[in-house]
């Protein structure tokens, strides 16, 4: 058998593998094409893995909104929080946007910079790879859940600060980022409740407690690189939020607001750490319109 046909064969029969094995897909509209477990840092890490999720049919260069899961720095994976927001992933890939959803060690791997390297180190791949898979680097979203959340604001405010440490060669690259969709992420780790606590999730990210080192937990929040160059961003987080209190969300807004970056931040009433109070049909449509506001696909 030829060689060429060989591949095709080996390529089509990892692919449907891929699909079969996902366990999100099914949430997304039916033709939705996906790039399953596609190595972003040179290495073969299974915290270094991405997907990507294609509107079915489509041409041209595609926006693209990038994924960041939860779960505390120190649990979860690319498919996480994804389960309980198929109303916003169909929104988005029938709304034309390309979503893909990355994976980072967790902190019980790799302590702080290392998961903001990782992002970056996705971000670079999705940028540089942009013409193989349709995407428009210049026009980046990136959407965030609780620890996600965290990295995902952290992402879009440092991006203009050319933080070295933050990139794992020692040399910081500025992005097109367009907007950040915030869900309840922690943005000042100094002020979280916990942050006298050494067994908590930001001690654990930080290798130290957060009041001991407040250096290292400023480095990590992020508040410390708002400025009036920043994106846009939608915060969203819930009233009973027991485990990231709101309060922090309201100080993200309030930053941003002092310095005059656009911003709206949304209490959903009643709603607690996660789930799917926050994919409503109202909270799916400021979503879309926010996205399609600030990048317009």
């Amino acid at each position: 058998m030829h060689w060429a046909l060989c591949l095709a064969l080996i390529l089509a029969s990892h692919s449907l593998l891929a699909q079969a094995s996902n366990p999100v897909l099914k949430l997304f509209p039916a033709g939705t094409v996906l790039h399953a477990n596609i190595p972003f840092a040179k290495d073969t890490l299974k915290k270094h893995l991405l997907d990507i999720y294609l509107p079915a049919n489509s041409t041209g260069k595609i926006p693209l909104v990038v994924f960041i899961h939860g779960g505390g720095w120190l649990v979860n994976d690319k498919y996480a929080d994804m389960g309980y927001m198929g109303n916003t992933l169909t929104a988005l890939i029938n709304r034309g946007f390309a979503v893909a959803s990355i994976d980072y060690r967790w902190a019980s791997q790799a302590i702080f910079p290392a998961q903001i390297q990782d992002c970056y180190q996705a971000l670079t791949f999705l940028v540089e790879q942009a013409d193989t898979y349709h995407l428009d680097r210049n026009k980046i979203a990136v959407m965030g859940f609780s620890a996600g959340g965290h990295l995902a604001s952290l992402v879009g405010l440092a991006n203009n600060n050319k933080v070295s440490e933050f990139f794992m060669d020692g040399k910081a690259k500025k992005f097109n980022i367009k907007a950040v969709v915030d869900f309840y992420g922690p943005s000042d780790l100094t002020s979280l409740e916990s942050s006298d606590d050494s067994k908590a999730p930001e001690a654990i990210l930080l290798g130290a407690v957060p009041v001991e080192r407040p250096d290292l937990a400023k480095k990590a929040s992020p508040v410390s690189y708002v400025d009036k160059l920043d994106p846009p961003f939608l915060i969203i987080h819930g009233e009973k939020d027991k485990t990231v209190k709101n309060k922090q969300s309201k100080l993200l807004s309030g930053w941003l607001s002092t310095v005059g970056v656009m911003n709206e931040l949304i209490i959903v009433k009643d709603a607690p750490h996660f789930g799917r109070m926050f994919d409503t049909e109202e909270l799916k449509s400021k979503v879309l319109q926010f996205l399609e506001g600030a990048i317009k696909p």
